[in-house]
Order: C-alpha cells, then sequence, then structure tokens
C-alpha cells in the first residue's frame, strides 16, 4: 500500500479522516526466493503471500459464503480481494479501496474505488456482510509507537466496519501486538457475538502480528 494520511475522529457524516498514520500491507518484503510462502502465492497466481493468512482465518472459523458482500480495506497488492471473490462467488460482490492501485485486475463481481479508505464517501455504500483490514503502519524501528500507530489504525477500521456491517455481519484486522490489545479485544466482544484472536501459520517468525476477528454483528439500536 501506498502512503496516506488520517485526521480527525469524524463519526457523524459522510466521511471519516485519519492523519499521521502511513499504512501498508504485508509488511516488509522478503526475496521470494527465500520464502516458501511468498513462492506459494506466484505459483498460484497471488501478488502477496499474506493471502494464506486471510484463507486460515477462514478456514478456521467461516468467514465466507457464496453471494456476500465484502469490503476490503486498504486493498493492495489485491491478494485478499482475489482470495475472497473465488469464496463469495459471482452471486457476491466485492468492493477493494486503496489510494495504490491495485497489481492485479480483479475479476467480476469484484471493483476497485482509488481513495483513501479513512476520507472515502460512505453514503453510496451499502451494508456488508464482511469487513477486512490488513493494514498496518510504515514501522518507524520504535516498537512503541508502531504499536501504537497499528492500534490506531485497527481502530479505525473497526470503525467503519461498525458503521457498515450488516447484523450477523464478520470483521477481520491485522494489530500489532501491543498494550491496547485487550481494550480493543474487549470492544469486538462488545459489538459482536464472538470474538477471536489468530495468528496464522504463515506469519513471520519473527513479527508481532495478529488478527482480531469479529463473528457474527451485534443488531444496533
Amino acid at each position: 500500500m501506498g502512503r496516506r494520511r488520517r485526521d480527525s475522529r469524524g463519526k457523524g457524516g459522510g466521511k471519516v479522516r485519519r492523519s499521521g498514520l502511513a499504512a501498508s500491507r504485508g509488511g516488509p518484503r522478503h526475496p521470494r526466493s527465500a520464502d516458501p510462502w511468498a513462492e506459494r502465492a506466484r505459483r498460484e497466481g497471488y501478488p502477496a503471500r499474506s493471502v494464506y493468512k486471510l484463507q486460515e482465518i477462514d478456514e478456521r472459523l467461516g468467514l465466507f459464503e457464496p453471494g456476500q458482500r465484502v469490503l476490503d480495506l486498504g486493498a493492495a497488492p489485491g491478494s485478499w480481494s482475489l482470495y475472497a471473490l473465488k469464496r463469495i462467488g459471482p452471486e457476491g460482490s466485492l468492493l477493494a479501496v486503496d489510494l495504490t492501485p491495485l497489481g492485479v485486475q480483479l475479476p467480476l463481481p469484484g471493483a476497485f474505488r482509488r481513495a483513501d479508505v479513512f476520507e472515502m464517501d460512505l453514503a453510496d455504500l451499502e451494508p456488508f456482510d464482511v469487513v477486512l483490514s490488513d493494514m498496518a503502519p510504515a514501522t518507524s524501528g520504535q516498537r512503541a509507537l508502531d504499536q501504537a500507530r497499528s492500534a490506531a489504525l485497527f481502530e479505525a477500521a473497526l470503525g467503519l466496519a461498525e458503521r457498515l456491517l450488516r447484523p450477523g455481519g464478520h470483521f477481520v484486522g491485522k494489530l500489532l501486538q501491543g498494550p491496547d490489545l485487550q481494550t480493543l479485544r474487549a470492544r469486538l466482544r462488545a459489538g459482536f457475538q464472538s470474538e477471536r484472536l489468530v495468528r496464522p501459520r504463515a506469519t513471520r517468525a519473527d513479527s508481532t502480528e495478529i488478527f482480531l476477528v469479529g463473528l457474527q454483528r451485534r443488531e444496533t439500536t
């Protein structure tokens, strides 16, 4: 993903903004020849190894069904969108959003919108069944700062999911483990019927990333 700016905590209007956070998908790149997950992704036609993280989460928790509407936040380079499209089939629909163009052409019923995920107009969006966020901050090398930025990105993505998910829908978000972990897990438990923490096998051994999953969005009053 490209670098982006975020600002303010707008909650009531048609746009949501955040500043001071640069988001990217999939973390630092390593030579593909040294990474069996990246080699497998190349062979199977995916632009990034991150697809196998989503695949494992789906296989363990049952995220996708044919005919669902999916929103992929910070979708570049497109691996998560390609996987989700295979799972929801031709009767579903998927909207991928990123400032950076995707590295692949999405087949129908997928669509790409080039926009900042936290500045896009929400007024024309119908409720979704699944909201995905594999976003991570551009790392600074300072663990506490990177964790705080990751938590802010996760919380912003969750805020969008809370607004855009239909009752019964699911949310998946990446998080670098830090002091905000339990607070964010409690927020998921408050808004969803169940909450799960997953560290997929394709996660790099030296990474602190995890995925928090909210299943079955509660009815809102």
